[in-house]
């Protein structure tokens, strides 16, 4: 089966470096420093699951050059999935699967808008890993999994053998019930640890270990929780209690990557994350003040980074 990575950071260069090592024809699509080093010496990928390196790696910053493919593997940061999905329409045939990992839960739908619903599955992955420097990846927490389903929830042949080939390449996959209320309990996870992550610029284990902030990071879940299940989303009674188990499970050193880019004055997903809070909220009449504190607390930094980009 032919494979496209759009986006080749953390995410993409461990899942689509899992395909390539086990002999799928993956092309990634990456840019700048990173695609010369992965063209030049291959990728390297530190994980604690055993380290491995794709010595001949296909990459390019033109998806037109690839045609279409089988599975296009979106990777890209959230804010970024309605142009990838435009400069993506090249590698798009008549039974292409496209299924975003993004964090959040808008991406199959913004997918959609531009490439047409029949191409899109409901997805998700959990993993945390990062660039060391180009070329390099590493995967420092949570065991590898890739979540997949039709928009629909039904069973259909493609994503059973999708969910086969994942397995097949060592990386643990997943066909749920409910594809959206997998959805919702990442993003109830993601979302809660990103944020406060952001705002007191540390990592995980400290902000589980201190009462106050403990009691913050559960209130952030609380409001998300409401807001899903508003929307009729049907997620497990104990969603919460689940949640918190998962966050002590962590690494004491963790952060998310909503997080480090805010600390690194780079263009983040707040917007997709804390911000779809406040705007999926509404649209439902569930208030979400801890989300909204801590959207308007980081908004100006993302404001900022998001001109220092366009002006660089």
């Amino acid at each position: 089966m032919r494979f496209a990575l759009f986006g080749a950071g953390g995410v993409g260069g461990y899942f689509g470096g899992k395909l390539a090592e086990a002999g799928h024809d993956v092309t990634f699509i990456a840019r700048g420093r990173h695609l010369q080093a992965m063209r030049s010496q291959g990728l390297r990928v530190d994980s604690i699951k055993g380290d491995f390196i794709v010595k001949s790696v296909c990459a390019t910053d033109k998806p037109a050059e690839v045609g279409p493919v089988d599975v296009i593997l979106v990777a890209v940061k959230a804010w970024q999935v309605s142009q990838a999905a435009e400069a993506m329409k090249p590698m798009v045939g008549p039974d292409t699967i496209v299924l975003p990992l993004e964090n959040g839960v808008e991406a199959p739908a913004q997918i959609a808008q531009v490439l047409g619903w029949e191409h899109v599955l409901g997805g998700l992955c959990k993993i945390i890993s990062y660039i060391v420097e180009p070329g390099h990846v590493r995967h420092t927490g949570v065991e590898p999994h890739i979540v997949l389903g039709e928009l629909d929830n039904s069973r259909t042949q493609r994503v059973l053998q999708l969910r086969q080939i994942f397995t097949k390449a060592g990386i643990s996959a997943e066909v749920p019930a409910d594809i959206h209320a997998k959805q919702w309990e990442k993003f109830i996870f993601i979302c809660s640890m990103s944020g406060l992550g952001a705002v007191t610029r540390a990592p995980i284990g400290q902000i589980q270990r201190h009462p106050g902030t403990r009691n913050m990071l559960i209130r952030v879940m609380e409001e998300i929780e409401a807001v899903a299940r508003a929307r009729h989303i049907g997620l497990p009674p104990d969603i919460i209690a689940m949640t918190m188990a998962f966050v002590d499970s962590l690494p004491e050193d963790s952060t998310a990557s909503m997080q480090r880019d805010i600390m690194a004055g780079r263009p983040s997903e707040l917007e997709s994350q804390n911000g779809a809070v406040l705007r999926l909220g509404k649209e439902a009449g569930v208030e979400t003040p801890l989300n909204a504190f801590i959207y308007n607390s980081l908004v100006l930094m993302e404001q900022k980074a998001r001109h220092n980009t366009v002006q660089g």
